[in-house]
């Protein structure tokens, strides 16, 4: 009985540390979205400052995840928990005191790193810690909160942002780590899997392919499109991406596999989750601005406008999921990300210098319920596509393509926003932000499209759906 009661009492810490964890990565996310002016009045900096704050972040957690969840394997995944879990706290501490814009955005890369080491173990560990009878409750509670950090990063960036200052929405993660750092160490059990891939080769290519390109498109405008760093940028980053394609192909044990993206349901789910993102991100991140600088709200305000979208999964998802069991992923996620290029476009054509909020809201409506569509099937789709075995590793690739899809949306519609307009008036900003988010819609639309190639039914291994669950949960890096 006391044992029993043990094992209760160690997977019930195990499942607050690893969802308080996870909230705080899933929060940072979009938590800085709205704090942006504050944070250019106070820090100053040009356009292309601003999006690096968001994009140093995604970035450094995309390109890490799957390395991330590889060393915890090799070397111990609550030690790296652990190490993860300090270094973003201790980022976290580098970006509430940063004194100017680029120490900044070096404490956000830092950040990044951390949550690549500490998101993808927490649910390794979750698993490990909770029984098999009660694992998918456990999961299904860590999925909840992960999404109420991304549906409450708003208008808790703006609370904290307007009531004190922008600082706090970086010192929140402070106190926090502080407490769970001795919880981890404490509470939770090592675990190992030995025979962990470490491709360091994949990893290094993937982020300096990355980099090069994303550095392009975000200083552009500022440096020159025909510009020696900006041409340099594009060449050697396409040719590092590249170079990384080839490695997955032919590399013994890659960190991912190109042969994946064979099946159609593979790459249809990847290809679409990186638009989707492509697009949903940039317009967050300009939208976030103009509610601001344009619309008037204040900080809080602005964070509360956009719960209609952000916070639309938490209603949406149970719903969607239960039409993808009865019909099937496909036409659910397709639907859903025809639904969010249909709002962004709403929002392109209304959007102006004195537009009200009640001719906004259609476009967060339609945009928030097309993304919970998207939401709910989409991890469905992923594991369905490939072995059990090969579950983690699709789950990974299909988390770092949604970061990377991220950092691509802010630079690309960040790009077109310098070319259009910029700050210098209402006007102006409109003038960027439209065009902006018909390339967003753009994208998400194409998205919709090509989740078209996902078979109509989902595949199943029949071998064992407990077994698949199990490894799902055990190897599936987190990245909201």
């Amino acid at each position: 009985m006391n044992q029993q009661a043990g094992r209760r009492s160690s997977a019930a810490w195990a499942l607050v540390i690893t969802s308080v964890a996870g909230f705080m990565a899933a929060l940072d996310n979009l938590v800085v979205t709205t704090a942006l002016p504050s944070i250019r009045k106070d820090l100053g900096g040009a356009l292309e400052d601003l999006e690096w704050t968001v994009s140093a972040y995604t970035l450094t957690f995309a390109v890490l995840l799957m390395l991330g969840a590889a060393l915890g394997d090799r070397f111990g995944r609550r030690r790296l928990f652990i190490a993860g879990l300090v270094i973003f706290t201790g980022a976290s501490a580098g970006a509430a005191l940063a004194p100017g814009i680029d120490a900044l955005i070096a404490a956000r890369a830092v950040q990044g790193v951390g949550a690549a080491v500490m998101m993808p173990l927490t649910l390794t560990l979750l698993t490990a810690a909770v029984p098999v009878a009660r694992r998918g409750a456990a999961l299904g509670i860590f999925s909840a909160v992960t999404g109420l950090a991304v549906a409450s990063g708003p208008l808790i960036g703006g609370s904290l942002t307007e009531h004190i200052s922008w600082q706090w929405i970086f010192w929140l993660n402070v106190p926090i780590g502080l407490v769970l750092l001795p919880l981890a160490r404490l509470r939770l059990d090592e675990s190992y899997a030995p025979n962990a891939r470490l491709d360091i080769p994949g990893t290094l290519l993937v982020s300096g392919g990355l980099f090069g390109i994303v550095y392009a498109l975000v200083n552009g405008q500022a440096d020159g499109w025909t510009s020696t760093p900006i041409l340099a940028g594009l060449t050697v980053g396409t040719a590092l991406v590249l170079a990384f394609v080839r490695h997955g192909i032919t590399s013994k044990n890659p960190m991912l596999p190109m042969r994946l993206f064979r099946d159609r349901a593979f790459f249809g789910i990847n290809v679409a989750s990186l638009l989707m993102f492509l697009g949903m991100f940039g317009s967050i991140f300009l939208l976030s601005q103009f509610l601001q600088g344009v619309a008037g709200y204040s900080p809080t305000e602005a964070g509360l406008r956009m719960l209609p979208w952000t916070g639309m999964p938490l209603i949406v998802a149970p719903i969607a999921g239960y039409l993808s069991d009865k019909i099937g992923g496909r036409p659910v996620v397709a639907t859903g990300l025809a639904l969010q290029a249909i709002g962004l476009g709403l929002f392109a054509i209304v959007l102006e210098p004195g537009v009200s909020y009640a001719a906004q809201l259609p476009g967060l409506i339609l945009s928030g319920i097309g993304m919970a569509l998207y939401f709910a099937p989409a991890a469905s789709v992923v594991m369905s596509s490939v072995r059990s075995a090969e579950q983690g590793i699709a789950s990974g690739a299909n988390n770092a393509l949604r970061e990377v899809g991220g950092a691509l949306g802010i630079a690309v519609l960040g790009a077109v926003f310098a070319v259009q307009g910029g700050y210098e008036t209402p006007e102006a900003f409109t003038d960027g932000t439209v065009p902006a988010l018909w390339i967003g819609a753009a994208a998400v639309a194409l998205a919709a499209l090509v989740a078209l190639l996902i078979p109509g039914r989902r595949r199943t291994d029949p071998a064992g759906t407990e077994k698949a669950a199990a490894t799902a949960g055990e190897r599936a890096p987190v990245a909201v």
